[in-house]
């Protein structure tokens, strides 16, 4: 997506107003052993699978594949490529309800996002939202997702347009 294309909401209405839509795709990006390397690095989690790319191509997938957390860090990101919250006073990562890894990312693999905005669930003063968006990271040329997760987003509105 373009910077012009991207959504950009202000309120909780408008968030609201977006339930069932469907954002994206994102741009692609490429898995590198280089990104899986300096993931494993932060990490800690340096199995085999991962890191390891002799081992690797003897192994059930022929060659390195990616984190599943790995991908599924990436869609703060992805997010952002999607819709702007800077129309809020804040905007922050609240949790996960459901996150599954339906099929391995190999190392080489291009990986975009779609996202649904699911639900968005006003706070009692109003203020602020809880917004539940399921995300798709789909590798390209794979036929299963890589990665399906439901995220959870708390958006807090500017006071002069709270209740508004």
């Amino acid at each position: 997506m373009t910077e012009s294309t991207i959504l950009r909401p202000t309120t909780i209405k408008e968030l609201t107003d977006l339930v069932g839509t469907e954002l994206g795709p994102t741009e692609w990006h490429t898995l590198t052993q280089e990104d899986i390397n300096a993931f494993a690095g932060l990490t800690g989690d340096h199995q085999w699978i991962h890191v390891n790319t002799e081992r690797a191509a003897a192994g059930p997938f022929g060659t390195t594949i990616g984190h599943g957390l790995f991908t599924l860090s990436l869609g703060p990101a992805f997010m952002e490529e999607l819709m702007a919250f800077d129309g809020f006073m804040h905007s922050l990562n609240y949790g996960y309800n459901k996150v599954r890894f339906p099929h391995p990312r190999p190392v080489g693999n291009k990986v975009r996002m779609r996202a649904t905005i699911t639900a968005v669930d006003p706070t009692p003063d109003g203020a602020a939202a809880q917004i539940t968006t399921t995300q798709y990271f789909e590798g390209e040329g794979i036929d299963k997702p890589i990665c399906v997760a439901e995220s959870i987003g708390r958006f807090t509105e500017h006071p002069a347009e709270a209740g508004a």
